[in-house]
């Protein structure tokens, strides 16, 4: 269903508060925008020469040993020569099994050389274009995928409902805490790595459903890692205390945080609408969520868990909401679902409102603490818009884009140079780079990722590729 078709700015605001979209809101004035967002930002003891931030945007373009492949460096160096002046390295897997596909990249020491020159490279480019990288900020994004680990699943505790959508059985083994806590270790060699490379900021992941983000869930689980607050925590604790005694201030501690995972939804056959799983009440399980509704968020125990990670050493959070794997509405409002997945359940602009609200809510209760917000991709061309508001309100510090950033790597020169984004450029959450990111048909066991409809010479081929093969296999040819 096509829900955005707004020619103007006006149609869009109007569109929001007939919907009860309250916290979408926009600055009309261009030169506003431009001035809001190259407002730099101080992160800790460094600091970001502008507002705009590239989330972590993984094109699953790696080698099979982790080093980063020839569409890697391509991706970076645009995003290098973008303008974006916090640019989020995407997920780096801390050791093999933690990887969520084939050609995820996974930083070792037989390739930190090639992190490092890539790295390198990025700045260098940046540098060329504008003249200094001294204001550059890249965390480098450390994770284990857990449930979503290829070839081997770890999850932390059963969720009926998840473990249905993920195919896993009642009784297939828990991870242990013993091996949590050497997963422990396996963080804090990776943020010795990223030292190595040159990076000054990691991202311990807790979001999207892997490990670190299911164990904030963990209420059912037994030991030490599960049931109380305090347990699930407790890795995260243990990995950020473990890097601060390692390795004092050489590393900025950043988090890609899930705020409110939601439940599981289905493809309605009949209307191809999702609809959520059946769910008890109260509902045990999950992190962000109302008991008592799990469809509706509950900030109580997020804001207990981020007061204590400022204690224990963050500074800076990306504030994330559901799941791609079970509930890719709550986490990216689309216009088109990838094959095969479900029709959005809700007008999109209240995905975007959620987002708004909860990341809104968060970084007024802890004003010291810069975040970056999520959710603005679907506003296409006025996203920007959204965002000056949003950061002029004190509402967030960063405006992030993700899958926008494929299709259009240098926005941010866009705002600095007119404070508007071309048209004929924006992201329109069309979901062909997730299509990409699902097939598992190629060679290498996954297809390269990234924009079809806007970097054609690339990832068309790509796409038409990937798309003979699925019709062969349909013939039985493949």
């Amino acid at each position: 269903m096509r829900h955005f078709q707004y020619k103007t700015l006006s149609e869009l605001q109007r569109s929001a508060e007939a919907l009860g979209a309250t916290h979408v809101r926009f600055e009309e004035d261009p030169q506003k925008v431009r001035e809001v967002l190259t407002r730099p930002v101080q992160v800790g003891s460094q600091r970001a020469g502008n507002s705009m931030a590239i989330h972590p945007m993984e094109g699953c373009d790696g080698e099979l040993d982790g080093r980063p492949g020839e569409l890697t460096w391509r991706r970076y160096e645009r995003f290098g020569r973008g303008g974006a002046k916090l640019i989020w390295f995407e997920a780096t897997a801390v050791r093999e099994d933690g990887r969520a596909n084939t050609r995820q990249l996974w930083i070792t020491k037989n390739n930190v050389g090639d992190f490092r020159r890539l790295l390198e490279k990025m700045l260098s480019v940046h540098r060329e274009e504008f003249g200094s990288n001294d204001d550059v900020i890249v965390p480098l994004q450390l994770t284990h995928s857990g449930r979503y680990s290829v070839p081997r699943r770890i999850i932390a505790y059963h969720n009926p409902l998840i473990d249905r959508k993920t195919n896993v059985p009642a009784d297939y083994p828990v991870v242990s805490d013993d091996e949590l806590e050497r997963l422990e270790d396996d963080f804090v060699a990776a943020a010795g790595l990223a030292i190595e490379a040159g990076f000054r900021a990691v991202d311990i992941k807790a979001t999207h459903g892997y490990l670190l983000s299911e164990l904030l869930g963990a209420k059912t689980r037994e030991g030490r890692y599960g049931g109380s607050l305090e347990n699930r925590t407790r890795i995260i604790r243990n990995i950020m205390g473990k890097i601060r005694a390692k390795y004092g201030k050489e590393l900025m501690l950043c988090m890609r945080l899930g705020c409110f995972d939601g439940i599981p939804y289905g493809r309605d056959e009949a209307t191809g609408i999702g609809v959520p799983f059946e769910y008890p009440v109260p509902y045990p399980y999950g992190w962000g969520v109302d008991p008592n509704d799990p469809l509706k968020d509950d900030l109580t125990e997020v804001k207990q868990a981020i007061a204590w990670f400022r204690e224990w050493g963050l500074e800076l959070l990306n504030v994330s909401l559901g799941c791609p794997y079970y509930n890719p509405h709550i986490g990216r409002p689309f216009e088109k679902p990838d094959d095969g997945n479900y029709e959005q359940p809700e007008h999109p602009l209240h995905g975007v409102d959620r987002h708004f609200r909860i990341a809104g809510e968060l970084q007024q209760s802890f004003p010291d603490l810069p975040m970056v917000g999520t959710g603005y991709s679907w506003l296409q061309k006025y996203c920007i818009n959204a965002a000056a508001r949003k950061i002029d309100e004190g509402a967030i510090r960063f405006f992030g884009i993700g899958r926008g950033a494929l299709a259009y790597p240098d926005f941010a020169r866009a705002v600095m140079e007119r404070g508007e984004l071309d048209e004929r450029r924006v992201c329109k959450t069309l979901t062909y780079c997730t299509w990409l990111m699902r097939r598992k048909d190629h060679p290498l066991g996954q297809w390269p990722t990234g924009c079809p409809p806007f970097d054609k010479e690339v990832y068309g081929p790509v796409m038409k590729e990937a798309r003979g093969l699925l019709r062969l296999q349909a013939t039985g040819k493949g």
